[in-house]
């Protein structure tokens, strides 16, 4: 049986820290072909059956998203935030760059979570991470919960949309990031602003993606 490999080490290994185009101010340990390092995931794990490596892209909902914290500093300023299915920790330290008071990063994937830890050491800012399936909670502790690109299947939508209506509910500020993903809950959403995020031909099918950050309405 095939050892797995220590994720620190993996991710290490297997990417390079560099700057995503639509946010120079952070650097991310990513792949170069995402597809390639899947491939090679599975043959040093012996496993077929592994998650694509979402934490080693920068995806568009994302790095919209990150932006947008950026410029506009006083959505997450001193307050408490939870960053849902975080994948590489963009938008958490985006958040923790803007200000906030304390940041939570969440994702199913350890190897997501080792790189969340990697990337917020990068850039010297205090990210928690937690390894742990929220979806069924509210996100009760934070005051503004954020979400990129997490509408790109139904089985995840069908759960993530539930989660952010309950935090809104308890009125949480509730912002998302995506570019247009087949199950988007548009009616749901007001539109705060619109990006062109230059992305990978390989994942996206083109150079760039028109990516909007959404807020939740009630």
């Amino acid at each position: 049986m095939t050892e797995e490999p220590e994720p620190a080490a993996f991710i290490r290994a297997s990417t390079r820290l560099v700057a995503p185009p639509q946010v120079p101010e952070i650097r991310l340990h990513l792949a170069g072909e995402a597809f390639a390092l899947w491939e090679r995931m599975a043959a040093d794990l012996g496993r077929s059956d592994l998650p694509p490596p979402f934490w080693a892209s920068a995806w568009a909902g994302g790095q919209a998203l990150a932006r947008h914290l950026l410029d506009h500093p006083g959505l997450v300023r001193g307050r408490t935030v939870l960053d849902l299915a975080s994948g590489s920790g963009l938008v958490a330290i985006a958040a923790a760059m803007a200000g906030a008071a304390a940041v939570m990063a969440s994702d199913v994937d350890r190897f997501a979570a080792e790189a969340i830890a990697l990337n917020a050491a990068a850039n010297g800012v205090a990210v928690a991470v937690r390894l742990q399936d929220l979806l069924d909670g509210d996100g009760a502790e934070a005051e503004v919960v954020l979400a990129g690109d997490v509408f790109y299947e139904r089985p995840l939508a069908d759960r993530v949309l539930p989660f952010l209506a309950r935090a809104r509910a308890r009125g949480a500020e509730v912002l998302v990031g995506d570019p247009g993903r087949a199950y988007l809950p548009r009616p749901r959403l007001v539109p705060l602003a619109t990006y062109d995020v230059p992305v990978e031909r390989a994942l996206e099918g083109s150079d760039l993606k028109r990516t909007t950050v959404w807020r939740l309405t009630g």
